[in-house]
């Protein structure tokens, strides 16, 4: 509950001050004057003065519910910015063929899926962005606070999203684009991936010196080990069946793309490495992010303006036809 204009209910606290003035005001002498009212003295009083002060009292509860009304209560939701202490991240996921390698069990996408989606129920003020890439790349997600949306997009995540290849220039260059606006302290790419860079318009130090540039640190991680492994594919005569997949990690490339913006690189064997990439972000500068939520109020003003003229119809009638006063 909250109210649209709350300066309103400041007119309550003249409630108390009309109340002592009205019940504290001194009568008037009587209009009408007995010669002896001594036998009077020991009548019990009829119902009208023991409820003389029930139309003020009326009156006075029906004033104060107006006023809330004025103050327009309302429930549901609105617009609030919400400030926190975070870093902007993008993380690029290589979804080509080679990520069905089982040697990271079940497969190495999964694999790096369950570590990105543990990493990202452990952030709390940290904007987080999905790329994925194999042969080109293109935006999952955008930075965003809301971690439950961010995971409906990296559950689905599939290799053959995707033309085959590993664009790993093009993956950095959609990651950083994404990181322009930020105006966060700390901007950083992860970088997961099981391959060398063979495609893309954009080779990957050239999108490394953009990154430089734009102040945007880059951790890389060699996912999987070298060598043949088997995959599942799918092929489009025989369906999906195993077959052998060599397995080879441009390191040398990684490193350099790493180092050039301030960043590391990681051989990622298995989950734990994973989790241990996560961790050193954990220790990464932190810097001011805002964010803006969205409500939608409804006016709940209606029953108290309702209710207070209920009562002034009630304190008019109780006034006029039960509790009548002699004139003064």
């Amino acid at each position: 509950m909250r109210f649209a204009d709350p300066y309103a209910l400041l007119l309550l606290l003249l409630l108390p001050v009309w109340a002592y003035v009205h019940l504290g005001r001194k009568k008037k002498a009587p209009a009408l004057v007995f010669a002896s009212i001594g036998e009077m003295r020991d009548a019990p009083p009829p119902a009208s003065v023991k409820f003389r002060h029930a139309p003020f009292v009326l009156r006075l509860c029906a004033v104060a519910l107006l006023i809330v009304a004025l103050a327009r209560p309302q429930s549901g939701a609105g617009t609030q910015e919400i400030t926190g202490k975070g870093i902007d991240i993008m993380l690029a996921l290589d979804t080509s063929t080679s990520m069905d390698i089982m040697d990271m069990p079940p497969t190495r996408l999964e694999a790096a899926k369950n570590a990105i989606l543990q990493f990202v129920e452990r952030r709390k003020n940290d904007r987080i962005g999905l790329v994925v890439f194999a042969g080109a790349s293109f935006t999952k997600c955008p930075l965003t606070l809301d971690y439950a949306t961010l995971t409906s997009f990296i559950r689905p995540v599939t290799s053959g999203m995707v033309e085959d290849g590993t664009a790993i220039g093009m993956a950095i260059a959609t990651s950083v684009n994404r990181l322009k606006q930020s105006d966060a302290k700390s901007r950083i790419v992860i970088l997961l991936t099981d391959g060398m860079n063979n495609r893309g318009l954009i080779d990957p130090e050239t999108a490394a010196g953009l990154a430089e540039t734009e102040k945007v640190k880059i951790y890389t991680i060699g996912v999987g080990t070298r060598g043949m492994f088997y995959a599942q594919v799918d092929d489009p005569v025989w369906g999906k069946r195993t077959v052998p997949v060599q397995s080879d990690i441009d390191d040398d490339l990684l490193k350099k793309i790493s180092g050039r913006t301030g960043g590391r690189y990681f051989a990622a064997t298995d989950a734990r490495e994973l989790e241990r990439i996560y961790e050193e972000i954990d220790r990464l500068e932190k810097s001011e992010v805002k964010s803006t939520v969205h409500f939608e109020y409804a006016e709940r003003f209606m029953p108290f303006a309702l209710v207070g003229l209920f009562l002034l119809c009630a304190e008019f009638v109780a006034a006029k036809k039960f509790i009548r006063s002699l004139p003064e």
